[in-house]
């Protein structure tokens, strides 16, 4: 019966996890919010007056590739909005950010501790006549489960650049300049916006 009953606790969890994962989009272009790790969308800062400090932080199922592409659209976008022509990208760089998450299992957290108290080792084997066995040195079980627990690590990308805003021709030589009407030409219509 008491092994039933961690089958259905099992179920549900993964069916939970199921629809959270199921629910889980990319970040949408939009002004940034949140703290820390878990800050979404874009974020500029002026440093001079044609100088801006410009991000882009996209969540766990934002790619890459849209990261940066949202980057360089913020870039264009504050440029025509500050009335200059194009922008020179001073410096550019792409973080992967990662976190790992320990979670318990439903069995105590009479463990070593490693994992805020929820860690021991346990192994599972295969006992002949007796099927299938599990020992644990530190905890023994407490519980109907154990110390059960499961790590789970999240990345996400963020983007950054600083810009320098200019009026006029792009000079023909330099491959950092960009033409802000043409990035927001191109670009734009791969952009999500909120709903």
């Amino acid at each position: 019966m008491m092994h039933l009953g961690r089958k259905a606790v099992v179920a549900a969890l993964a069916a939970s996890t199921l629809m959270v994962a199921g629910c889980a989009t990319e970040t949408t272009y939009r002004p940034a919010t949140g703290q820390g790790f878990n800050r979404t969308g874009y974020s500029d800062r002026q440093v001079e007056p044609n100088r801006f400090l410009v991000s882009f932080a996209g969540n766990s199922v934002t790619s890459r590739d849209t990261v940066e592409r949202y980057l360089l659209f913020r870039a264009a976008e504050l440029t025509l909005q500050s009335g200059y022509d194009y922008f020179v990208m001073a410096q550019r760089d792409t973080d992967l950010q990662s976190r790992t998450y320990s979670t318990p299992g439903l069995g105590g957290g009479f463990g070593y501790g490693g994992f805020g108290g929820y860690w021991g080792p346990s192994w599972r084997y295969y006992g002949r006549g007796f099927g299938w066995r599990s020992w644990d040195p530190w905890g023994g079980g407490f519980g109907p489960w154990g110390n059960d627990f499961d790590i789970r690590t999240i990345d996400r990308y963020e983007a950054t650049a600083e810009i320098v805003m200019r009026k006029g021709p792009i000079p023909r030589d330099n491959l950092r300049a960009f033409n802000a009407r043409a990035v927001v030409d191109s670009i734009g219509p791969s952009v999500v916006l909120p709903k």
